[in-house]
């Protein structure tokens, strides 16, 4: 196994239990007797954990290094999943919402960050395809847990065997990991305790949150968009997150030879106008399969943007990389950890289908700022990348 295949291996594991946990949120909701928005404000505490993570551990991270910081973070955010469905009450469960949030911010800096470092010594884009194994990841625990509910698999015994899996086969990889040797133009300065984003890096975390808030919104809340507006068949529920993450995966699998061709904004701005169409799709959906295509253009829209703003923020030499990454991280990850929740209140309070008319405006308001892309130097370098034509 390459280096950098080590480091894919660190997404596609958190992503399989993360992804086995939100496909059975619509009987963790039955289970705790939850209402909408009482379930938002669990995904808000999962959020808070996030945004600790993604705040205070960069230090940590940088003394611990890739391989033991791998262990500790998927292993500790792939247990905490598996307990939460083991709570006897949603009160009880707060905390492991938030404590699975910390591993799962962390997690995030630690892959970002080593798969930069190995896009310097290749030489070409896998940032991408890094997060492509995320999706790939969510796609397939997806559908797995489709054809779990619908064969009424309980989520205890759902998530404890994802659980089994991960520990077994990231014990194998993550053995293996080595830290990659810094960008010879990285910053010198010291990574400090707390890191927040600057003004300069604003624009990027709007790129970045966008496509993450819609993606939030499919994973989150398809299945109980699909059962609420159409009453489908569990199965058919679950294949809305699957359809999703596969179309995402797609996306990001393939996208890095993409942007290598025509740089990161044209391509930035083709997939935010993609996404928009896939939400307005959804939105407006008179029949399920309508819903699925919608939430398969999503996807799409979705897949390479945020890995685009990433390498950006990574690239850029004002600050220490994990300093850049871990504020962009910060921004971003609240809005895909805190947009469903206050989408979950916007559903209570208004429809469902109203709370993904609410992602449109956001996703105009990114395609405003793309510019911010237009520096991104290319992998390697600390130059910007050559105008191509875009014929």
């Amino acid at each position: 196994m390459k280096p950098h295949h080590r480091i894919f291996f660190i997404q596609f594991a958190v992503a399989l239990s993360l992804g086995a946990f939100v496909s059975r949120l619509p009987d963790l909701q039955v289970k705790f007797s939850l209402t909408e928005g009482e379930l938002g404000l669990l995904l808000a505490v999962l959020s808070s954990g996030v945004l600790c993570g993604l705040t205070f551990s960069v230090r940590f991270i940088e003394r611990l290094g890739a391989r033991a910081t791998a262990f500790v973070t998927v292993f500790g955010a792939s247990l905490f999943f598996a307990l939460i469905p083991w709570m006897p009450s949603a009160l009880l469960a707060v905390p492991l919402f938030f404590i699975a949030g910390v591993f799962t911010g962390a997690f995030e800096i630690n892959a970002n960050i080593e798969t930069d470092r190995h896009e310097a010594l290749l030489g070409y884009r896998i940032m991408s395809r890094a997060h492509g194994m995320w999706s790939l990841g969510f796609c397939i625990t997806a559908l797995v847990a489709a054809g779990m509910r619908q064969a009424a698999v309980s989520i205890e015994l759902h998530t404890f065997i994802v659980l089994v899996t991960v520990l077994i086969a990231g014990s194998i990889v993550f053995s293996g990991i080595e830290n990659a040797p810094r960008r010879q133009d990285a910053h010198p300065g010291d990574t400090p305790i707390i890191a927040f984003p600057t003004l300069g890096l604003l624009p990027l975390c709007l790129v970045a949150a966008a496509p993450l808030l819609a993606e939030g919104a499919s994973v989150d809340w398809s299945a109980i968009y699909m059962r609420d507006v159409f009453a489908v068949e569990p199965f058919v529920g679950g294949l809305s997150v699957a359809i999703f993450s596969s179309f995402i995966a797609i996306g990001r699998l393939g996208m890095d030879p993409v942007i290598d061709r025509f740089n990161p904004r044209p391509v930035a701005i083709t997939l935010l106008g993609i996404a928009a169409i896939g939400v307005v799709m959804v939105a407006t959906a008179t029949h399920p399969a309508i819903a699925l295509a919608g939430f398969g253009l999503t996807g799409i829209g979705c897949s390479s943007v945020y890995p685009l703003a990433i390498s950006a923020a990574a690239r850029r030499t004002d600050r220490p990389a994990p300093v850049n990454v871990a504020a962009l991280g910060q921004t971003t990850f609240l809005v895909f950890f805190a947009g469903p929740p206050l989408l979950g209140f916007v559903a209570e309070h208004f429809g469902i289908r109203f709370s993904y008319w609410a992602v449109v405006p956001v996703l105009a308001a990114a395609l405003l700022v793309t510019r911010a892309l237009a520096a991104d130097p290319a992998p390697g370098t600390g130059q910007p990348e050559p105008a191509q034509p875009h014929g």
